[in-house]
């Protein structure tokens, strides 16, 4: 058998590279089908985990005088009978009996400045007015005797008992013990009036309490010069101020294009920023008839009609003017909420309450709308519950707040 000739031979690669071709485009297939396959696997536990993002609110305490307020303002509470206590004499102050939140009464000394030099000049004032007096009793008991002298003296010379030299005698003692007395009537006159001068320098030097009130600050210490306004360098005027806390209003800024909705003896409800739960009762006493131009606003004082012992002057308060006077059962605090807070289920309103990302569902009554709040029953204040809550939303669902 010949031999085959090798040489001739060719082999052919054509075949296998496509085969090479083939097997890798397999293996491309299949290593993304598995990847295809894993993320449809990610998809699916992330859609599938059952967290829910919503919006949260909170039930509060709402006041139903808010359904029936006209307009909203802010001011503060100030004295209508205040004063800046002072002296009108120069000198050292040696007594300071006050302090601040004294209740004193009018006349009640509150401070005094030395006031030796006066006093001994009131007290030798009252010496010559007792020394005058005393005089006049003497002039006024020769007075007495120098007339009764005088009668009998005309008597007796109208008998001719006594000669007109001795009547004469008579006259002119008489005259004189008139004319003594008139002096002496005027030198206690003098002597009054520089008791009077006396009294009054030492009156200035007391500083007293021009009417009952309480006093609010104390601007001097014992020890300070006191001069009349403080016109002195180094030295005080005012030694307290003190106020009528009787006269305590509020005096609030209206915008002037919402003056229309107020008018005088208007009922307003006061609230104060430092006790928030406190709402006193109040009117409109008077609209004062300037425009500040820089605020474009106008003042408004209003009086307490009901009183508290904490407001004091210079807190800050909101007014809310009322429509017409509130009833008791609208000044009691009830709970609201949103009304895009409450879902309708199964025909019944209901609220989903947030617990640790948790909702529960919670059967409440709606009521009365309070401004932008409606009056709900079935929650508690400080409950956070979804904001418009979607169909998904169920009992028991977990969630996640947006933060905003």
């Amino acid at each position: 058998m010949a031999t085959p000739d090798l040489s001739k031979l060719t082999i052919s690669r054509e075949q296998k590279a496509f085969s090479g071709r083939k097997t890798g485009r397999r293996k491309w297939w299949i290593g993304a089908a598995v990847l295809v396959a894993i993320g449809g696997a990610g998809v699916a536990w992330r859609g599938g985990s059952g967290t829910q993002q919503v919006e949260s609110g909170v039930v509060a305490s709402a006041y139903p005088s808010q359904s029936i307020t006209e307009l909203n303002a802010t001011g503060r509470v100030s004295a209508q009978r205040k004063a800046a206590v002072s002296t009108k004499a120069t000198g050292r102050l040696e007594f300071l009996g006050v302090q601040e939140g004294s209740v004193v009464k009018a006349g009640d000394i509150l401070a005094r400045i030395e006031n030796r030099d006066v006093s001994a000049t009131q007290d030798q004032a009252q010496a010559s007015l007792r020394a005058a007096k005393a005089n006049m009793e003497q002039g006024m008991a020769e007075l007495r005797d120098a007339e009764s002298n005088l009668r009998r003296s005309e008597d007796l010379a109208s008998k001719n008992f006594i000669s007109s030299a001795t009547l004469d005698t008579a006259k002119a003692r008489h005259d004189k013990a008139r004319a003594a007395v008139a002096s002496l009537n005027g030198a206690i006159g003098v002597a009054e009036a520089n008791l009077r001068a006396t009294n009054v320098a030492v009156e200035q030097t007391l500083i007293r309490a021009p009417f009952d009130g309480v006093v609010l600050t104390k601007n001097a210490n014992v020890g300070d010069i006191i001069t009349p306004f403080s016109s002195a360098a180094d030295s005080k005027g005012a030694v307290v101020n003190m106020a009528d806390m009787s006269t305590l209003e509020v005096e609030a800024d209206v915008s002037e294009i919402s003056l229309s909705k107020i008018s005088v003896a208007q009922p307003v409800e006061i609230q104060l920023d430092a006790f928030p739960d406190l709402r006193l009762l109040g009117k409109v006493s008077r609209i004062v008839p300037t425009v500040d131009r820089s605020k474009a606003t106008v003042l408004v004082k209003v009086e307490f009609v009901e009183k508290d012992k904490r407001v004091l002057p210079d807190m800050s308060a909101k007014v809310s003017f009322l429509s017409r006077e509130m009833k008791p059962e609208e000044r009691q605090p009830v709970i609201a909420a949103q009304a895009a807070t409450i879902a309708k289920r199964d025909g019944r309103d209901v609220m989903f309450v947030i617990d640790n990302n948790v909702v529960r569902q919670t059967a409440v009554t709606a009521g009365s709308k309070i401004g932008d709040l409606v009056q709900v029953t079935g929650v508690k204040p400080g409950d956070k519950v979804v904001l418009n809550p979607s169909e998904k939303i169920k009992d028991g669902a977990t969630i996640a707040i947006i933060k905003k």
